[in-house]
């Protein structure tokens, strides 16, 4: 459905059952005048009795977001102008989760300006994945943007200690102004950028929480230094804040009405969202991925967003799937329109959007933010909060604590991928986790075991490295839905980097990482299984997809 337009004589059948799932909610969402009390900040939309309407309070300012950053854009330009003309060739963004996601869309999907520095994000502690950063790149001509809401992010603040070394051996004294820091307000990280000299410091808006930061210095920074236009960005959010206002009413309220389409669909018992985009526009789904999931997935309940999966025909999903298309114009749309056709004639519920250009991307992730709090109002969550994402980091914590005490991690069990799929039902998702490194050899493996398990068993799948996932779809893993079936993929580390400000490298590090989440998941009750790949992870991925 192009929710823009018109629908089309020729699929009402799958837009027959969409309509009325949608239209319960718009009536509700009328009715309880839910939209303009958003915009209220009325705190009783999600979960009147909530013990501390106050964190909601805290953590709607992403609604006013577009147009209060305006102010910082001639600042954001003269910091992107001045690494220009110094000639910074590359800026690296040391983040994790929502200070690393929009950064990495905006990555893949611009082209940024000539003679501006080409953005790198660094969002995992597997050592060959630090370690292919740091050869991509000339420190004497490389920008680090250390960026963390807390201040305290414990890998993020890994890689800042790794790489403050690596400057400092290249260029001595001179290393703080590699550096600039985004963080919130009075955290650890501003107090450490200060003391060190760095470059810059942004202090982002408390009010917003990581997740929605994508128009707060977290996502404009790097978009500026990339050299990406400003003004045009943020005004293609600001017209989809217009568009989903308060004076809006629900069928025509851009951001109500996708919530209302996801809402309705998740009641009838369509709670995995399949995105389809053209080529330009893939790695959104990453983003929303961590959006919805960590928004929505709690209580026993959520939206499980599946992204990258590869095309099947249409009877091979289940009846517990929705799809969202997004269809950049003048892409490569030939596959994607064929298979968004496919589907809609099938009688699948497909909810299209176009996208004119590569900048409606700004529309994009504010109307599908204002979808989100939507959706915590129709199915009764709060969607600012992640209470489950604590229980890896506890038990990471713990983990390490034990290597600090013996010099040695716990024994991991292995288990057997083929017994993990013969326990799993046919509403259950498949969650492939993989700490290892992404190359494209293992990409590749990756996405025919993911077909491999779609077209042998109907099982959806989704796909997150490690320990990316962990501050995305880690919260759905273990406040969600009961319905998962974890595979924990993992490799043996080379030779480690040592972190100078721990104990230890990021080979024990991302394996405590590992070992933690898997703790956690088996404590929920979760069914899971961990399979070393050995030195050759690619083949052994095509191995599992030959026993599937």
């Amino acid at each position: 459905m192009d929710d823009t337009g018109p629908e089309q004589p020729s699929r009402a059948g799958a837009l027959g059952r969409l309509d009325a799932a949608t239209q319960a909610v718009l009536d509700e969402l009328a009715q309880d005048d839910v939209v303009a009390r958003i915009w209220r900040h009325d705190t009783t939309v999600w979960h009147g009795d909530a013990p501390d309407p106050g964190e909601i309070a805290n953590r709607l300012g992403w609604l006013t977001a577009p147009g209060n950053m305006r102010a910082a854009v001639e600042e954001l330009e003269s910091l992107a102008a001045n690494l220009r003309e110094e000639g910074m060739r590359h800026a690296v963004l040391l983040g994790m989760g929502g200070s690393s996601l929009c950064p990495e869309v905006l990555r893949a999907s611009f082209e940024g300006s000539s003679g501006s520095p080409e953005l790198i994000v660094l969002d995992s502690t597997a050592p060959d994945w630090v370690q292919a950063v740091e050869a991509a790149i000339d420190p004497v001509k490389t920008v680090f943007i250390v960026s963390s809401k807390s201040g305290t992010t414990t890998e993020v603040m890994s890689f800042y200690s790794y790489f403050r070394g690596v400057v400092e051996r290249a260029v001595g004294g001179a290393a703080g102004r590699h550096f600039i820091a985004v963080t919130d307000p009075g955290s650890h990280l501003g107090d450490v950028a200060r003391e060190q000299g760095f470059r810059a410091i942004f202090r982002a808006d408390p009010n917003v929480g990581g997740r929605y930061s994508a128009f707060t210095h977290f996502g404009l920074v790097p978009a500026a230094i990339m050299g990406l236009d400003l003004g045009t960005l943020l005004g293609r959010a600001e017209r989809a804040a217009v568009a989903s206002g308060a004076g809006v009413g629900a069928e025509a309220n851009r951001g109500g009405r996708l919530g209302a389409q996801l809402g309705g669909n998740y009641r009838e018992g369509r709670d995995k969202l399949t995105f389809i985009t053209s080529p330009g526009v893939a790695s959104f789904g990453l983003w929303a991925e961590q959006l919805l999931a960590e928004s929505t997935g709690k209580d026993g309940r959520g939206i499980l967003p599946i992204a990258g999966e590869p095309f099947a025909s249409p009877e091979q999903y289940g009846d517990d799937r929705v799809f969202a298309y997004l269809r950049l114009e003048g892409d490569d749309n030939e596959a994607a329109d064929a298979h968004a056709d496919a589907l809609t004639a099938a009688g699948r519920v497909v909810l299209r959007r176009p996208l004119e250009d590569i900048y409606d991307l700004g529309a994009e992730f504010y109307r599908w933010e204002f979808a989100t709090a939507v959706v915590g109002a129709t199915i009764g969550i709060h969607p600012f909060n992640q209470p489950n994402v604590q229980e890896s980091k506890d038990a990471t914590n713990r983990v390490l604590a034990g290597y600090a005490r013996t010099g040695e991690l716990p024994a991991a069990r292995e288990g057997s991928l083929t017994e993990l799929l013969a326990a799993t039902e046919a509403d259950d998702y498949v969650a492939i986790m993989a700490y290892i490194h992404e190359t494209e050899a293992v990409a590749q493996a990756l996405d025919g075991l993911r077909r491999a398990i779609l077209e042998k068993h109907g099982f959806a799948t989704t796909l997150g490295y490690g320990p990316r996932f962990l501050h995305s779809t880690g919260q759905l893993h273990k406040g969600g839905k009961p319905n998962g079936a974890f595979l924990q993929l993992v490799q043996p580390p080379g030779a480690d980097m040592p972190i100078p400000t721990a104990g230890y490298g990021f080979a024990t590090l991302v394996a405590a990482q590992a070992r933690g989440d898997m703790e956690a998941l088996e404590g929920r009750g979760r069914p899971a299984a961990r399979i070393d790949l050995g030195t050759d992870p690619a083949t052994a991925i095509e191995e599992l997809t030959e026993e599937v």
